[in-house]
C-alpha cells in the first residue's frame, strides 16, 4: 500500500470559484496555495479555502477520484462540500492541529 493521499477543494469563498486537486502531503499543499507559491489557477483565481478532503490509501485511487470530481457539474461539487461542511469552514486549521 503507498503512503496516504487526499483529494481535496479550495475554494475562493463560499460558493466562489472551486479547484479541484490530489496530494500525498494535504497540510504542505494547502499551505503552498495559501502563501501563494502555487503558480496558475489557484493564484489567479484566489481559491486558497480548503472546503472538502477526502482520504485514500493509494495514490491511483486519489487521482482517479480526483479525475472523476474534476467531471462533474459545479452544483455536484457543492453538494459534496455542503453534505460535510454546510458552513464553508476553512478545514486547514483542523488539519495542521
Amino acid at each position: 500500500m503507498d503512503r496516504q493521499s487526499f483529494v481535496y477543494m479550495l475554494a475562493s469563498r463560499r460558493y466562489g470559484t472551486l479547484y479541484v486537486g490530489v496530494t500525498a502531503d494535504l497540510v504542505r499543499r494547502v499551505w503552498e496555495h495559501k502563501e501563494g507559491f502555487v503558480e496558475g489557477f489557484t493564484k489567479t483565481h484566489k481559491t486558497n479555502i480548503l472546503v472538502w478532503y477526502e482520504t485514500h490509501g493509494e495514490i491511483i485511487a486519489a487521482i482517479t477520484r480526483e479525475k472523476q470530481i474534476k467531471k462533474w457539474r459545479r452544483n455536484c461539487k457543492i453538494n459534496l462540500i455542503q453534505s460535510i461542511n454546510p458552513d464553508w469552514n476553512d478545514l486547514y486549521p483542523d488539519i495542521v492541529a
